[in-house]
């Protein structure tokens, strides 16, 4: 036998699953529990005193009542037998005879006290007499309790257990199906950890807090009359106005940016790092919750079983109600046993049982309404649907998204328990919280000490600070007034405060992969301050759209992919308030020079386009910057010197480095861009120079390395003002003796070719500072070479020589780093010249 504990502990849910049971589930339970102890009485009271009492019936005795006719109608003559009738059975023969000798036995044994008593009056019996004894009664009980009671009068409270077990199993079973359960659980515990997180109640806490002061500055401004604000001045307040929504941040110019007090930020680390990762647990169970809805499809199934099953119950409840009557007439057939057909029963527990039933039936009625009111609420809206609309408004976090499916749902069902769950819970779901967070958990890590030990000094030795994967920007790299270069690389949300204005030795920001947003204040001092930029992207929409406000900016590096890989309409937006940019460098994937560069034509210098690879096609941009020194076509996939360039009349610079370039017969028309004195044309497949090079007389520069060169023209030597001239890396078997007409060639990198021998008018140049002849085929070094007196660096290593001459030693300036030989060669050299080439470089080092 089991207890009602036991029983009870079907209906019994986990504590926290609690508030998940809106107030029609919770009453149902109780229901249900009502209806399991009724149960539960009703089979003990069954079990323990149910039975029935029965008679032989009147008419067969010939003294029956009209009440007892009806209840069992007269049988025909055939059937009747008068009392004392002779019984023709064999079995009835039996019982009679055997009924007689043991009543003459028994009253041979009392006979003595029968005759004791003659002297005693005896009343006079009542009643119907009969032939049974007290075991044949037992019997005939027996058998009329299974023949004549209704069936569920006998098996009423086995079926009323029954029912109530599957309606408490109905009521629960998605708790416990395992597809759901470990949602559900998972559920209850990120809501239990939000609910409790001191993150939630600072984060609510400072909404309130910033709603009140809101308050207050709107009520002084209102009493104070509106007051305009202007960064720069009165004739540009129109403009700073305008510029306002390309900030990334919103900002109205009458309402004041209201600062948090110090005392709200405060957060314990440990607390912190709990919240933290309560925001990823969030993001990743929604993401796990919204793709099903197959919590929502089991309650309504559940629901829809139990409605079912109350309509079934009382469909056949009410049949069964009229037949658990107290009065029933019984013939089971055993009339060879007893000698009577028919008997009148009674049973004791009818009048308990119909009260029972009837009690029973009117829980099943209540409880089937609630289960109707409940399927009324499921479908009466949208609950695979849910808005935080509310919280929004009530707080600041208006970022809080809309939720579906299956997550929707817990959060429709937790409101029924209590809203405020779900209010602490959309904290969780607020980007603007999860921000928030990280900046006080930054701010708390990374304090003005730890910074300050961070700054280091450069190669231009400038003070300069970079942070790489960092939660965001620290609030006191804003006290660093002394630094120079900001360098922020994987920052998810960089956010320039007012505080910014502080770094007043700040010139140059670094911004790797970092979405940044500045305030109104922070922006003015960045646009009149900040003058090198540096800004890489993986897409251009990524470009913060204020970086192109910055009238101030003298430098802007833009590494990332320029063509949208999501929209092919979005590009770089107008560059005509950057007035003052000088150097504007690309390094991306361009297909052509964007036209908003030329509105940079009145005041760019220099132009820059790494390409990495991906052809330049189209560059007819390039006719109006007229006002470009420096163009660079780096890895442009270029075959050929582009005809645009050579309308760059005041160009002096121009690198085609890493190009296709096999043929360079245009370089004649560089002879109409006067001021052009620096030509690279390395790293590319030129196979000859033609003879024009000569024409190009500005040229003081020459780059042609790293081609295919195997002879170099005698119109080369021709130009007058050539003083660097890199030919390394080719096949060039013979330097030409019209070197020796560069008078002012200072600087001669002929390295890494097949020269076997050098002519001698080669030493005429004496203004020679820097000689590489390294990795050739020479053999030996002319003694000439000590003419070359301002020689500085001489390269040789890789050479098949056997003795360096005496006459380096003339070199005066020669220097042992700047002699670039292997050590056996430079034993070769007479011991004086040796001492005297370390001597001098160890002076050198000592003056140093």
């Amino acid at each position: 036998m089991f207890t009602l504990t036991e029983v009870a502990s079907l209906n019994d849910i986990q504590p926290t699953y609690r508030i998940l049971k809106p107030w029609w589930d919770v009453f149902m339970d109780y229901l249900g529990l009502v209806m399991l102890m009724l149960a539960i009485f009703a089979m003990t009271m069954q079990i323990t005193k149910d039975n029935v009492a029965c008679l032989p019936y009147p008419e067969e005795t010939g003294e029956a009542s009209e009440t007892e006719t009806n209840l069992c109608p007269p049988q025909t003559a055939s059937s009747a037998r008068p009392t004392g009738a002779p019984v023709t059975t064999t079995v009835s023969s039996v019982t009679t005879e055997l009924s007689n000798k043991a009543i003459t036995g028994i009253l041979t044994t009392h006979r003595p006290a029968v005759a004791a008593q003659k002297t005693v009056p005896k009343p006079e019996p009542r009643g119907v007499k009969t032939n049974l004894d007290f075991q044949q009664y037992v019997f005939i009980n027996q058998m009329c309790y299974h023949v004549a009671l209704p069936w569920y009068s006998k098996y009423f409270p086995y079926l009323t257990l029954i029912h109530t077990i599957i309606l408490m199993v109905s009521s629960n079973f998605w708790f416990k199906y395992p597809k759901t359960s470990s949602k559900i659980e998972h559920f209850v515990s990120i809501l239990g950890r939000c609910f409790e997180s001191p993150w939630t109640t600072k984060a609510l806490s400072e909404t309130a807090c910033e709603d009140s002061e809101e308050n207050k500055q709107r009520l002084t401004v209102s009493s104070s009359g509106p007051k305009q604000v202007s960064l720069e001045g009165k004739d540009e307040g129109a403009d700073a106005n305008q510029s306002t929504p390309m900030l990334g941040v919103k900002f109205s110019a009458d309402k004041p940016i209201v600062e948090v007090p110090s005392s709200m930020t405060i957060l314990d680390k440990k607390d912190g790092e709990q919240a933290k990762a309560l925001f990823e647990k969030v993001r990743k169970f929604r993401a796990h919750v919204e793709d099903s809805d197959l919590i929502y499809k089991l309650y309504v199934a559940q629901t829809s079983v139990k409605t079912v099953k109350f309509i079934l119950i009382l469909s056949y409840t009410f049949t069964f109600l009229a037949e658990i009557t107290f009065r029933h007439c019984c013939e089971p057939d055993i009339e060879q046993l007893t000698g009577y057909k028919r008997f009148y029963c009674t049973h004791n527990m009818a009048f308990m049982l119909k009260k029972l039933l009837v009690t029973y039936m009117a829980l099943i009625l209540i409880y089937g309404i609630t289960c109707l009111y409940s399927l009324f609420w499921v479908f009466r809206r949208p609950l695979k649907e849910y808005s935080f609309e509310k919280v929004r408004e009530e707080s600041s976090f208006s970022d809080i998204p809309d939720v579906k499916n299956d997550f929707a749902f817990l959060l429709h069902m937790v409101d029924q328990y209590d809203q405020l769950y779900s209010k602490r819970f959309g904290v969780f779901l607020s980007e603007v919280s999860e921000n928030k967070l990280r900046e006080i958990s930054l701010n708390h890590e990374w304090t003005f000490e730890k910074l300050k030990q961070h700054v280091t000094r450069n190669a231009h030795d400038q003070q300069e600070l970079h942070l790489f994967m960092v939660s965001g920007l620290p609030n006191a790299v804003f006290d660093l007034t002394d630094l120079e270069v900001l360098k922020l690389e994987l920052i998810p949300e960089v956010r320039f405060s007012a505080k910014v204005s502080q770094m007043t030795s700040m010139q140059e920001l670094h911004l790797s992969h970092c979405p940044a947003k500045v305030e109104q204040t922070g922006f003015a001092f960045l646009r009149d301050h900040l003058r090198r930029l540096h800004v890489k992207f993986t897409d251009v929409a990524e470009i913060p759209p204020w970086v192109y406000l910055l009238r101030s900016l003298r430098e802007l590096y833009l590494m990332g992919n320029l063509n949208s890989e999501n929209n092919k309409m979005i590009g770089l937006e107008s560059m005509r308030d950057l007035r003052h940019l000088k150097t504007l460098c690309l390094k991306s994937n361009l297909t052509k020079i964007p036209v908003n560069i030329t509105e940079l034509s009145p005041h760019l210098l220099r132009l820059v386009v790494h390409n990495d690879g991906t052809k330049l096609l189209v560059l007819n941009s390039l006719k109006k910057m007229t006002s470009l020194i420096e163009l660079e076509l780096l890895n442009c996939e270029l075959e050929r010197i582009p005809h645009a360039i050579f309308s760059l009349t005041n160009l002096q610079e121009l690198d085609l480095k890493s190009n296709n370039i096999r043929t360079i017969e245009e370089i004649i028309s560089f002879q109409h861009l006067k001021r052009l004195t620096c030509l690279k044309l390395w790293h590319n497949k030129i196979i000859t120079i033609p003879s024009s090079i000569g024409h190009v007389k500005s040229l003081e520069s020459l780059h042609l390395s790293h081609n295919k060169l195997e002879s170099l023209p005698s119109a080369l030597f021709t130009l007058p003002k050539l003083r660097h001239l890199d030919v390394g890396h080719n096949s060039i078997t013979v330097l030409p003796p019209d070197v020796g007409l560069l008078n002012n060639l200072q600087h001669l990198a002929i390295n890494s070719n097949k020269l076997e021998t050098l002519p001698k008018p080669l030493f005429r140049c004496t203004k020679l500072k820097v000689l590489c002849l390294g990795h050739n085929a020479l053999t030996s070094l002319p003694e000439i070479v000590g003419q070359l007196v301002q020689l500085t660096q001489l390269e040789l290593r890789g050479n098949c020589l056997d003795r360096l001459p005496a006459q380096l030693g003339n070199c005066r300036l020669l220097r042992k780093n700047g002699l670039i030989v292997e050590d056996h060669l430079f034993d070769t050299l007479p011991v004086e010249i040796k001492e005297s080439i370390s001597r001098e470089t160890n002076v050198s080092f000592s003056g140093l």
